[in-house]
């Protein structure tokens, strides 16, 4: 079942955006921060019985400089540098361990993992990075309302941070071209795409694959489905907080990131996706200021086109890269 409009209307859904004025110097003011507190990263290497594929287990200094975890995967024998994709993880999920990221190595890439500060216990993917500043305030289950009435404390905040820092590690391995980086990920991994696409210059593509975080407002009144309903259960319990919970969101929208965006971008969507309802995803699209198209998946949900769209984004990948 269609969840949303007709692909005609998507396609021309562009709302106004609610931007607010000091967005660019609020994320300037928090990566100068978490900058002027970073050491310098760690990888060390990683015995995963692989052959092809060198291994290592990375620590890098994210938001506030705490340690945030990951992968970092290159083809074994290949020569450098390497184009290198910086991969996000879904919400709940972890880094696990690095037999369940194979797929860039393959096609001839470096590849770092970042694992999700405080997920990794959602039943599947397990996570290593602890959030040692969690919001001490009331929140929903999951991690969508945690510090969310202040935005200095709201856990995106250094989720983001967290990505932007993943790419700058990236970028100083020697086995790395740092021109070539490109930013996957899918539903959560793909706001957070999004956001560094947002804050991160020079960037060579990026891919959001149904990306979630993006027109949280809309997604509240079209979709009980979680983990956007955790926003919808915080406003109805806390009624007389809703309008600053938005205000929060404001600086964590992947609508505004898309408009600060300047290297090419795929996106894909599915039409019956409840998760990540299709217009929210247009919104973000809609507004990408880079170079950009969309695969569209009529009759998928949230999975969107699963390993028929990691087969189209690594051609797409590839053409851009080589062109």
């Amino acid at each position: 079942m269609f969840v949303d409009w007709p692909i005609e209307r998507l396609r021309e859904y562009r709302p106004e955006r609610d931007e607010p004025a000091d967005f660019r110097a609020y994320w300037r003011q928090t990566l100068e921060q978490a900058r002027g507190q970073a050491l310098p990263p760690r990888f060390e290497p990683y015995d995963a019985g692989l052959v092809t594929v060198e291994v290592a287990d990375v620590t890098f200094a994210g938001f506030d400089g705490h340690p945030v975890r990951g992968w970092f995967l290159a083809p074994r024998d290949a020569g450098g540098p390497l184009p290198c994709v910086v991969e996000f993880i879904g919400y709940g999920g972890g880094r696990s361990l690095p037999h369940d990221w194979l797929h860039w190595s393959a096609a001839g890439y470096a590849h770092l993992v970042m694992d999700t500060r405080g997920q990794g216990s959602n039943g599947s993917l397990a996570g290593d990075t602890p959030d040692p500043a969690p919001a001490g305030g009331p929140a929903t289950t999951g991690f969508l309302t945690r510090g969310i009435t202040d935005r200095d404390s709201y856990f995106y905040r250094r989720v983001f941070t967290d990505a932007v820092r993943a790419v700058e590690t990236a970028r100083a391995h020697p086995r790395v071209d740092p021109d070539r980086v490109v930013v996957v990920g899918g539903s959560q991994g793909g706001g957070i795409a999004l956001a560094a696409a947002g804050l991160v210059d020079g960037l060579a593509a990026v891919v959001a694959n149904v990306p979630f975080l993006c027109h949280y407002r809309r997604a509240t009144e079209i979709t009980n489905s979680a983990p956007y309903s955790e926003l919808s259960t915080y406003c109805a319990t806390h009624r007389d907080q809703v309008e600053q919970v938005f205000a929060t969101l404001r600086y964590f929208d992947g609508v505004n990131f898309a408009a600060h965006a300047t290297a090419p971008g795929l996106f894909s969507v599915g039409l019956t996706d409840a998760v990540c309802p299709p217009s929210t995803v247009f919104a973000a699209y809609n507004h990408y200021a880079g170079p950009k198209d969309i695969r569209v998946w009529p009759y998928n949900g949230h999975e969107g086109g699963a390993v028929f769209q990691k087969v189209e984004q690594t051609r797409w990948v590839g053409k851009v890269l080589a062109g």
